[in-house]
């Protein structure tokens, strides 16, 4: 019902333009924001849901309408570009046995220049590959046929992220990213002329826009393996959400010293993914530094998909979850610091009872009777004077 009603939006907002799937691309990335914030909600607390009308794939499909809408002759149809994360990442040695003999790596990927109808470029750092021209099932097939042997993803995601996207070639227009659709047009100077792109194998699309989508493909692995990140800290934020309450409540942490220890085990584990493994989703690839052209379609995608502050906002959300868990280790600190000093009075009053049982006989007799002794003496010394007078008397 909520899905039907963003799409009934939709068609209000743009009526005289025909129905189209991307409409429905974006009911369903609508559908699965909203059950993002139902799990922020939950974690953090109630808070105001964003406003559809502002979200950045409600702008992007209304950026995206004047192309759609208006097809010319040089333009092509317009075709999915799928991703599909499945894994924290995937072991290249195993990875690069099921690949087909066409493949090739191009700089942190490999391309397979013809899957199907389609290409398919594989990100083995975050676990995530990128499919041209091929549907959701054929991109599924694909997971299934080349990735689902054993030890080839390391880390398997509970559920898969994806991220959907459109595009068209059209040689009289210039390659970008408008709105939700990209434009694969007129080949620019997208490389240095070290890299030799006549040297790659022929794929079913224009072959001087390879370097551009795949740096197109990168920026959208990166969203997809960060949709992961944010899935997985959501979670955790809901595992540890009833800390702070049960504080309140009773006083005590909820959790022992070891599952204390394991939850920040985890938050060191999110924090080292995000910002220390080489897929550093802060930063630009080295690679792009000296590709002005291929750097502008990289970070065109990744602006529209908002990956710098979705990961500042993870970062917060790690920060925030370290700084309870701190106030916490440091309660169950003092409460075991209380609990050994009791332990050790205990042992001193202990060791002073077996003492008083092991030499309390010998200490009784050692008192008293040396008071006896003492009393004894006494006595004798007054009975002295008494035999002297006797003597004398005599």
């Amino acid at each position: 019902m909520f899905r039907t009603a963003i799409v009934r939006d939709a068609r209000a907002q743009f009526p005289t333009a025909a129905p189209s799937r991307s409409r429905l691309v974006l009911a369903s990335h609508s559908f699965s924001n909203s059950s993002s914030l139902f799990l922020r909600t939950f974690a953090s607390g109630p808070s105001k849901p964003k406003p559809k009308e502002s979200t950045p794939l409600r702008r992007a499909a209304a950026a995206s309408q004047p192309i759609r809408s208006n097809p010319t002759p040089t333009r092509s149809e317009i075709q999915p570009v799928f991703t599909l994360s499945t894994a924290e990442r995937y072991d290249f040695n195993k990875l690069r046995e099921r690949l087909p003999a066409s493949s090739q790596s191009v700089h942190e990927a490999w391309w397979i220049p013809q899957y199907g109808k389609g290409e398919v470029f594989i990100f083995p750092n975050n676990g995530s590959f990128v499919c041209w021209g091929l549907p959701q099932d054929e991109a599924r097939k694909f997971a299934r046929q080349v990735l689902g042997f054993q030890g080839v993803q390391v880390g398997p995601l509970k559920e898969p992220e994806t991220e959907e996207l459109d595009f068209i070639t059209d040689p009289s227009e210039q390659t970008r990213l408008q709105g939700d659709l990209i434009i694969l047009g007129k080949g620019q100077s997208e490389t240095e002329p070290g890299d030799a792109v006549s040297s790659l194998p022929k794929s079913v699309f224009p072959q001087d826009t390879t370097m551009a989508r795949y740096a197109f493909s990168q920026a959208l692995s990166r969203s997809t393996s960060l949709s992961a990140l944010e899935g997985s800290l959501e979670e955790y934020l809901s595992s540890v959400a009833n800390l702070p309450h049960s504080l309140e409540m009773t006083g005590k942490p909820g959790l022992g010293r070891r599952e204390l220890i394991k939850k920040l085990g985890e938050l060191m584990k999110f924090r080292q993914g995000l910002n220390l493994s080489r897929e550093n989703f802060a930063d630009t690839p080295d690679f792009y530094w000296t590709q002005p052209v291929l750097e502008g379609y990289f970070n065109s995608v990744s602006d529209a998909l908002e990956i710098k502050a979705r990961t500042h906002s993870i970062n917060e959300k790690i920060t925030y979850a370290a700084e309870l868990q701190s106030v916490l280790r440091q309660l169950l600190t003092e409460t075991s610091a209380s609990r050994m000093e009791l332990i050790i009075i205990l042992l001193i009053a202990v060791e002073v009872v077996i003492c008083l049982i092991r030499d309390g006989p010998e200490l009784w007799d050692m008192l008293f009777h040396s008071k006896s002794e003492n009393h004894g003496k006494i006595v004798e010394i007054k009975d002295e004077p008494s035999s002297s007078a006797v003597t004398k008397s005599a």
